[in-house]
């Protein structure tokens, strides 16, 4: 290598803060180290160093460059970068790129340099830094490899040098196109004043031509004008004639149309007076209609009251019931509770006797003397004094029994009472849950009638709504129909043909199934203009009969024969041969508004879809006659199709050709005599539906009755509502207590067993005491008990003491039970009297409903018989109205017949004045026409020979005194006064005057007016002659000198231009294809040093081989053990060998003298990696390769490695990416360790 990359330094660049001295680098340099540490900022620092515009470094201003500047903290007002260069001889050159500010300052050994000296020092040491010769950024592998091929010629020119003459050549080549295009239009010039020359000396034998012609054109003229004026005189005299005999015919069709007058005039009369006879029926029909709707809400309001009644005298009785129950129940409770007080106070009085008995017993056994009595209280006082202690404590034992007593006695009595309660609140919650039961039948009876009454309101009240609504549309509906009626009616005896033959049809229908109806029934055209198309192609087929099949038609014919009727043609389904339609014939368009005959004829049943493309038969409708014989034999694509136009002319494909007839206009006129047919039912059904309506929205008053009665049901709902709402809220309140009380009454239980419990064992207590007590006693009392004949002295004590508690609380218990059985019974002859009361409100309650119920369904009976009479009278009345209506009909069709009388001799008078007025016309139009012709000859000088007059005396509408005379007299004025101009006919030959054609006559008018314009064509062509023809043929030789002159200087100049121009363009050429060649030449031996396989092929071929800058190059790879395939199917791998290839053989052709390449293994994987590194290995004495990676199997074949990291400590400090350099040499270590 002549020169090699030695260090690379930094001062504050970016994330290198400081000044870092990289170096010295060895042929095969790796840079590696974390994402985000600064590896793609020391690619910048190269780039930056070597030229690189800003825009390419990641910045928008150079001073983002210095370091902390992305943070917003740049530490200097100065940043650089250096790259020495190192001599074979070992010189150095140094080249440096500082930041000041916002500008670039370029040294080379500390010498400042311009820019451009700086970028040339660099190429002459093979560094280009436009064209990047000397680095490859990450990513840049993969869009070189799918460059297209305009872009890798853009590539080329950059390495080559060509696109430099690229401006040069672009100017020459312009030079050259606008000389060319000079030459070009100076010849064209040249040429021109040739032609000029040429067209001068023409001019003189034109204008001897010009002469000749414009007499002949004057005698022709003269000729035209006296044959048009001849015949315009003969048909003014016929026109006169005319007019006389039709005036006559006028005044004996005026006689006959007074007399056809009176006579309407008297049918109407006589039709007027059954008409209001019958509109008379009529309105006493709605007025009874509107009698029986006044009526009708009071029998509907009578009749909801005696249903609502009934309901309510149900529940009446109902609630009857269960009160009856209530109050027997109760009586039985009460006769149990007495049983059980007087059984109770029986027990207590036999319980006193008994006890009364019991004390006179014992009082008898023991009786005491004095002196016994007063030793027994010495004794006792002396034993009372010997056991105190046992006294105190079985008297503190007794306390607390009495005291256990006392609480056993109140929750007995919690217990009792806690029952009672319970058993009242189950009564309680019992005649709740009745009421809830009663109260939610009667709310779901309600609800049921109130959803039945506003289902009647919304009915009633869509009905009204509808019908105000429906009156509107139905009267505007019945105004169109009447406007389209008009005075139009169908011919009566048509009529009841037609019905006839509709008759036939129904029975068909109604025999036989599967008959639908006629044709012309069933089908009508989409607009009236193509009535006379379809009846001409329709033609028997309009009025047959579609029957499904062939057996349903044989069935219908039998019929006509039995019945001797006349015979129809028949279309069955499954017998026609029905053509599919052809829909390209949809789309013809060189001859407008063709349609098919099919979509012009609108039907409603899909089914007959069949018969209608049968009669149709792919036949098409054109505009005019014309129209329809191209679209029958002039079609582009040689056929023939059937094809009729609007007026009935029909052209066969098999060349008949057949036109319209009067006939066929009356039968066309069927469309719409069916239409006026449709008219009429569709006014009586309007009619008789507005009728309905109008009935319909007098219901306004049965509507606010209903509504009275649903807000009155609301209400009563709405406290039904409340009440059941407040009995549950009342049955879930006693439910609860209920629970409560039960629950405390469960808590009872285990209380009293607890005190018993204790109880039981007090008396335990009490016992041993008193015999410890009993032990002194007996001691004491031994001698007084045997004196008075005892066991001890307890037994004298116990029995009187024991028997007295007994009795006590014998007592108390049944005093108890009284209070509590005469509680509960007073509590219960209290509901008593309330039940009673219940009883007697819902028997009074259902006799009241009762009789209300009787009264109601008196007034609906009574109601019901008055609609009913008056439902007979508008029976009678509608009876009578059809009769009336027969006779109107009657009358109407006499009235018809006059009116069309009458139609038809104003229609007589009307024709006939209709031909007075055109003959008149045509009689202006003729003066006219002669006061035209007078006129323009007398304006275009036309010398009209003249037997008495002259052409002055024709009035001239240009002239201002023609003009004030034409003002003040009327034309007709004017055409008397130039009927006494005569015209000489003389010369005017005989066989021009002897026309009586008027086809002979426009014939031969029309043959002199195209002899004229054939003259007038070549005298407008010839133009006036020039009389100065010399003058300009002898300016146009000097023209042609002096264009010679001109022709040859410029095609001097276009050889000039075109030399010049294939100069630049063979050397750019010649730039270009050195580059190419060496390229093209080199790269297939990289790629198989690349792959490491022969088989792999890489090959470059221009698009454009004669001025290949001008088009793209392909670049095509065969990998290996593989076929040709396009760049774009390769994979990744295969894409960034493919791209390092061309990379490094288009650096081979002005190497510089390092190559950094930016993470090309991206792609690669460690097979494809291993090749590459290889590669450059082997390439290490030809170029200083830097590469920047991440992956060691790249980079462990390196000579020596740039480690780059961050300095975490400073850059917490200052925020600013912080990089740090670290440099191994690999040399001095054995490979592959």
């Amino acid at each position: 290598m002549a020169v090699q990359l030695k260090y690379i330094e930094v001062d504050n660049f970016k994330s290198y803060k400081g000044t870092k001295k990289i170096g010295p680098l060895k042929p095969f340099m790796a840079v590696i180290g974390p994402n985000g540490s600064g590896k793609s900022n020391f690619m910048d620092a190269v780039s930056f160093v070597m030229g690189e515009k800003t825009a390419s470094l990641r910045v928008k201003r150079l001073g983002d460059l210095i370091h902390g500047a992305s943070v917003g903290k740049p530490i200097s007002r100065t940043a650089s970068v250096s790259a020495i260069f190192e001599y074979e001889d070992g010189r150095e050159k140094k080249f440096t790129r500082s930041i000041i500010g916002t500008s670039a300052d370029h040294k080379i050994d500390d010498r400042s340099v311009s820019s451009q000296v700086y970028l040339k020092e660099l190429e002459e040491i093979g560094i280009n830094a436009k064209a990047k010769n000397f680095l490859v950024f990450q990513g840049a592998v993969e869009s070189i490899a799918m460059k297209n091929p305009k872009e890798r010629t853009a590539l080329f020119e950059e390495i080559s040098g060509s696109g430099a003459l690229k401006d040069d050549y672009e100017k020459a080549k312009t030079e050259m196109n606008q000389a060319e295009e000079e030459t070009k239009m100076t010849y064209q010039k040249k040429k021109a004043i040739g032609a000029e020359r040429k067209e001068a000396k023409a001019e003189k034998e034109e204008a001897e031509k010009y002469q000749k012609l414009k007499d002949d054109m004057e005698d022709r003229q003269v000729e035209l004008q006296l044959f048009k004026l001849f015949y315009n005189e003969k048909s003014i005299a016929k026109c006169k004639e005319k007019i006389e005999a039709k005036q006559k015919e006028h005044e004996k069709v005026e006689k006959k149309k007074e007399k056809v007058e009176e006579n309407l005039k008297e049918v109407k009369k006589t039709a007027g007076k059954n008409t209001r006879e019958y509109e008379r029926v009529i309105q006493e029909i709605r007025e009874k209609e509107a009698e029986i709707s006044k009526k009708k809400p009071s029998y509907i309001k009578a009749k909801e009251k005696s249903a609502h009644l009934l309901k309510k005298a149900e529940g009446a009785k109902k609630s009857l019931n269960q009160a009856v129950t209530a109050e027997n129940s109760h009586k039985s409770d009460v006769q149990e509770l007495e049983s059980d007080l007087r059984q109770i106070e029986r027990k207590k009085a036999e319980f006193e006797k008994e006890m009364r008995e019991e004390s006179q017993a014992q009082g008898r056994s023991v009786e005491l003397a004095d002196d016994q009595v007063e030793m027994y209280q010495k004794l006792k006082d002396k034993a009372t004094t010997e056991s105190a202690r046992y006294m105190s404590e079985l008297d503190s034992i007794n306390r607390e029994h009495k005291s256990d007593q006392d609480r056993l006695d109140n929750e007995h009595r919690k217990k009792l009472d806690i029952e009672s309660k319970l058993k009242n609140k189950g009564h309680e919650l019992e005649e709740s849950q009745k009421r809830l039961t009663k109260l939610e039948d009667h709310i779901r009876a309600s609800e049921a009638a109130l959803d039945e009454q506003k289902k009647t309101l919304q009915e009633l009240n869509g009905d009204v709504g509808f019908s105000k609504e429906r009156i509107a549309e139905l009267q505007a509906q019945l105004d169109e129909v009447t406007n389209e009626l008009g005075d139009a009616r169908v011919d009566k005896h048509e009529e009841n043909r037609r019905k006839k033959k509709q008759e036939i049809v129904e029975n068909f229908k109604r025999l036989y199934p599967g008959v639908y109806d006629r044709m012309i029934n069933m089908s009508q055209p989409i607009h009236k203009k193509y009535n006379v198309a379809i009846t001409k192609q329709l033609g028997r087929y309009m009025e047959a009969i579609v029957v499904d099949t062939e057996s349903t038609a044989r069935r219908c014919i039998q019929y006509l024969k039995d019945q001797m009727l006349e015979p129809e043609t028949f279309l069955p389904l499954d017998y026609i041969q029905a053509k599919p339609l052809k829909e390209r014939l949809r789309n013809i368009n060189h001859v407008k508004n063709v349609k098919l005959l099919y979509d012009v004829i609108k039907y409603d049943i899909p089914d007959i879809k069949r018969a209608v493309l049968f009669v149709t038969n792919n036949a098409l409708v054109c505009d005019t006659p014309e129209d329809a014989m191209k679209v029958a034999y002039e079609m582009e694509d040689g056929q023939r199709y059937d094809a009729v136009a609007l007026d009935g002319t029909f052209y066969q494909k098999s060349g008949i050709i057949s036109g319209g007839s009067v006939d066929l206009a009356r039968k066309a006129k069927r469309w719409d005599d069916k239409q006026v047919s449709t008219l009429k039912s569709k006014k009586e059904k309007l009619s008789e539906e507005l009728r309905n309506a109008m009935k319909n929205s007098r219901k306004e008053s049965e509507i606010h009755t209903i509504q009275s009665q649903i807000e009155g049901k609301e209400a009563r709902l709405r406290f039904s509502l409340t009440d059941r709402d407040a009995t549950t809220r009342k049955i879930n309140k006693v439910d609860a207590e209920m629970k409560k009380m039960r629950q405390e009454l469960e808590k009872l239980t285990p209380a009293v067993r607890s005190i018993e419990t204790t109880m039981r064992k007090r008396e335990e207590q009490i016992e041993t005491t008193k015999e410890k007590m009993n032990t002194v006693e007996d001691r004491i009392f031994k001698d007084f008990c045997k004196n008075i004949g005892v066991k001890n002295i307890r037994q004298y004590e116990e029995r009187e003491l024991r028997t007295q508690q007994e009795r006590l609380k014998k007592k108390v218990e049944y005093e108890n039970q009284i209070n509590r059985i005469s509680t509960q019974l007073e509590y219960e002859r209290k509901r008593e009297e309330q039940l009673q009361l219940n009883v007697t409100k819902f028997e009074r309650m259902v006799q009241d409903i009762e009789d209300q119920m009787e009264a109601a369904r008196s007034t609906e009976q009574g109601q019901r018989q008055e609609m009913d009479a008056e439902m007979k009278a508008v029976d009678k009345l509608k009876s009578q109205k059809q009769y009336l209506k027969s006779e109107v009909e009657k009358i109407e069709d006499e009235v018809n017949n006059a009116k069309k009388e009458v139609a038809n001799v104003q229609k007589e008078q009307a024709s006939i004045s209709k031909q007075i007025g055109q003959l008149e016309g045509s009689f202006d139009s003729e003066r006219a026409l002669r006061h035209t012709i007078l006129k323009q000859c007398k304006l275009d000088n036309i010398r009209i020979p003249m037997r008495k007059g002259r052409l002055d005396e024709i009035d001239d509408e240009d002239d201002e005194a023609s003009i004030e005379m034409s003002s003040s007299q009327p034309s007709h004025v004017i055409y008397e006064r130039e009927e006494k101009i005569k015209i000489d006919y003389s010369g005017l030959t005989d066989n021009l005057q002897d026309l009586e054609d008027g086809d002979d006559v426009r014939g031969v008018e029309k043959n002199l007016e195209k002899q004229i314009n054939e003259v007038a064509n070549m005298i407008q062509r010839i133009q006036a002659p020039n009389m100065k023809a010399m003058q300009k043929l002898e300016e146009a030789r000097e023209k042609l000198q002096e264009a010679n002159k001109d022709f040859d200087s410029v095609r001097q100049r276009a050889k000039k231009a075109k030399i010049r121009f294939e100069s630049i363009k063979q050397e750019r050429y010649n730039l270009f294809n050195k580059c190419f060649e060496h390229v093209s030449n080199t790269i297939d031996g990289i790629y198989k040093a690349l792959a490491r396989n022969p088989s792999a092929q890489a090959f470059l071929g221009p698009e454009n081989p004669e001025e290949p800058y001008l088009e793209g190059i392909n670049y095509n790879c065969v990998a290996p053990g593989k076929r040709f395939q396009p760049m774009s199917n390769l994979s990744g791998g295969e894409k960034t060998i493919a791209a390092l290839a061309l990379l490094f053989a288009i650096h081979s052709y002005h190497p510089a003298p390092f190559f950094v390449l930016d993470e090309i293994d991206a792609a690669l994987d460690n097979t494809n990696i291993g090749k590459v590194a290889a590669y450059i290995e082997s390439q290490r004495d030809k170029m200083n390769i830097i590469v920047i990676s991440l992956k060691e199997e790249f980079f462990s074949h390196a000579d020596a490695l740039i480690g780059i990291t961050t300095n975490t400590k400073e850059m917490q400090v200052t925020g600013a990416l912080i990089s740090k350099v670290l440099f191994l040499d690999l040399t001095l270590y054995p490979k592959h360790i």
